[in-house]
């Protein structure tokens, strides 16, 4: 991350003051903006997301979402998850692109780097993604429907 000098030509410094931008912000703006991208849904696995979020009032915006923030400059590392048939590498530019617009025209920090992972694929029908808890140790790709409890 770089350091401001004067504060001058930047969007978050002026003569009068600056303005500083922290990582909870970031963290919250990106995550919204990788959700504005249909098929994509936020951490790894929404099931134990959803579990976590009932336990500590999370509201699920910012789970899967790493940031580093300077004065003038973010890097963002997000865990997603795709669904079930879309082009990964299509998402992940439509996502990586639609961050960075948002985060340095809405928080006026330049965004260096946005850092993906896929860790898991959902199913459009039921929206959430298939575990391997939920699949009896079958991995994440199990067809729907084989165990009586789905």
């Amino acid at each position: 991350m770089t350091e401001r000098g004067s504060g001058r030509g930047h969007p978050l410094g002026s003569e009068r003051g600056a303005t500083r931008i922290e990582e909870p912000v970031v963290a919250k703006v990106a995550g919204i903006a990788a959700q504005e991208i249909e098929d994509v849904q936020m951490g790894g696995s929404t099931a134990i997301g959803g579990l976590i979020s009932s336990v500590t009032g999370d509201d699920g915006l910012t789970r899967g979402a790493y940031v580093e923030v300077g004065e003038e400059e973010a890097a963002i590392d997000l865990t997603l998850t795709v669904e079930y048939g879309k082009s990964i590498p299509r998402t992940t530019d439509a996502v990586r692109l639609n961050i960075i617009n948002r985060v340095e025209n809405l928080l006026g920090l330049r965004v260096t780097e946005v850092n993906i992972t896929v860790a898991d694929v959902w199913f459009r029908e039921d929206h959430s993604p298939r575990t391997p808890e939920g699949n009896e140790g079958q991995g994440s790709l199990a067809p729907r429907g084989r165990h009586g409890s789905e």
